[in-house]
Parts: structure tokens; C-alpha cells; sequence
């Protein structure tokens, strides 16, 4: 990840969001203006269009501009998709077109060192945590009932170890998944007797169909 001075900002900004799709586009909003005002370990404070906006890790302005990551000198930010890592006292100016739905998603870690994401199953909404190192989706059997599956008719019994020892679980596919702007049909997924897992684990049932790539506490997640 490049770190940038107040001078490359705007081409490296604009850059990044001219790779974006374009199609059905009619008018962009106007400049959007950020100043790097103050920085801090996990916390930065900016002035966005003349406001002053101070933002956590994580947390996104009401202008649309996320804190990816913060120390004491350098802010990384997202704007319009584009993430780009700005000095104390940077100067950005760029032309932010309408949000359009990317087929990729960017997740930041959470205190807890996981990426967790919304999304949904079969149209109902659904947390995930990321777990490169499951199988398969795995949910517990009472997030399964509260989508409707009918696990014990359709699945394939068969055992599943966890912490607490060998439980039973049911093999099934699951008609779509989704991840915010990311949607996928027939994955495979296990349901497991028991309150295991407590969130929704995102194997690699799914994860091996997308390009993953991570950057600093940034994990992005992309259709191929």
C-alpha cells in the first residue's frame, strides 16, 4: 500500500475510481474535499467539505469516506471504493461518482482479529465470520430453523468434531448466498446440532470460488 503526499493524492484517488464500472451513470456528485486534520492510533480527525468529522477505525462519515486504519502519521481511507493510505495535513480533492455495487467486498478486522460480514442466505439475512480454515459454511442447527432448512430431510447426516467433542451434522447445498454485493448459488454448507457456531462460519465452500487479498487489517473478497 502506497503512502502519499498532499500533491499525488487526487491522481491516485481518481485513479482508483476510474477502474469502477460506469455503466448507468448519468451525473457525478460534486468534488468531495478532505483534509487530514489530526491523527491517532485508530482515530483520525478530518475536515470533509468543511466539516471537521472525527472517525474511529472502521467507522464511515456521513460523506461517505471510511477510516480503514489510523496511527500517529498516516490515515488510511476509502473513498468511493478507492483505499489509499494519506499523510498528517493531506490535502484530497476528488470527483466521487454515485455509489455503484461492486462484485467485491472489503472487510475490516475487528478488535477480535476476525472479519465479520452481513449478508444473507436464500434471501434471509445472515452474519458470517471469515474462517479460511472451515470446509464449508457451517451454521448451528436454530440459525438453520430460523431459515426454513430442512436439514434433517434434505441433508446427509454425518459427524463434524468441535471443541466440545464429535457432534452430529447435516451436509446440504444451499440454493444462494450472499455477502453484501456478492452472490453466489448451490454452496455447500453443514449444519451442526448445537449452539456451535455462534456466528455463521464462512468456509471454503465459498471463499474458493473468490480471490481474497489483504492489506494491513483490510480483507477484500472478489468474484472472479
Amino acid at each position: 500500500m502506497q503512502i502519499l503526499g498532499r500533491k499525488k493524492i487526487f491522481a491516485a484517488v481518481w485513479a482508483g475510481l476510474s477502474l469502477l464500472p460506469i455503466a448507468g451513470v448519468l451525473a457525478a456528485e460534486p468534488a468531495l474535499k478532505i483534509v487530514v486534520q489530526a491523527l491517532f492510533p485508530d482515530r483520525a480527525v478530518l475536515e470533509i467539505q468543511g466539516r471537521r468529522r472525527v472517525l474511529l477505525r472502521g467507522e464511515t462519515s456521513p460523506e461517505g469516506v471510511r477510516l480503514v486504519a489510523a496511527d500517529a502519521a498516516h490515515a488510511t481511507l476509502e473513498v468511493g471504493g478507492a483505499i489509499f493510505t494519506a499523510d498528517l495535513d493531506a490535502h484530497i480533492s476528488s470527483q466521487v461518482a454515485p455509489r455503484i455495487p461492486a462484485r467485491s467486498v472489503r472487510l475490516v478486522e475487528a478488535s477480535d482479529g476476525q472479519f465479520y460480514v452481513e449478508g444473507s442466505i436464500n434471501g434471509n439475512a445472515m452474519r458470517f465470520v471469515v474462517d479460511t480454515g472451515a470446509s464449508t459454511i457451517a451454521l448451528n442447527a436454530n440459525a438453520a430453523k430460523r431459515l426454513g432448512l430442512l436439514y434433517r430431510v434434505d441433508g446427509t447426516p454425518l459427524q463434524v468434531e468441535t471443541a466440545a467433542g464429535p457432534v452430529r451434522a447435516y451436509a446440504l447445498r444451499l440454493r444462494n448466498v450472499k455477502i453484501q454485493s456478492i452472490s453466489l448459488n448451490e454452496v455447500d454448507a453443514v449444519v451442526i446440532d448445537g449452539a456451535y457456531p455462534t456466528v455463521t462460519l464462512l468456509g471454503q465452500s465459498l471463499l474458493r470460488r473468490l480471490d481474497m487479498a489483504r492489506s494491513d487489517n483490510v480483507l477484500e473478497l472478489r468474484e472472479r
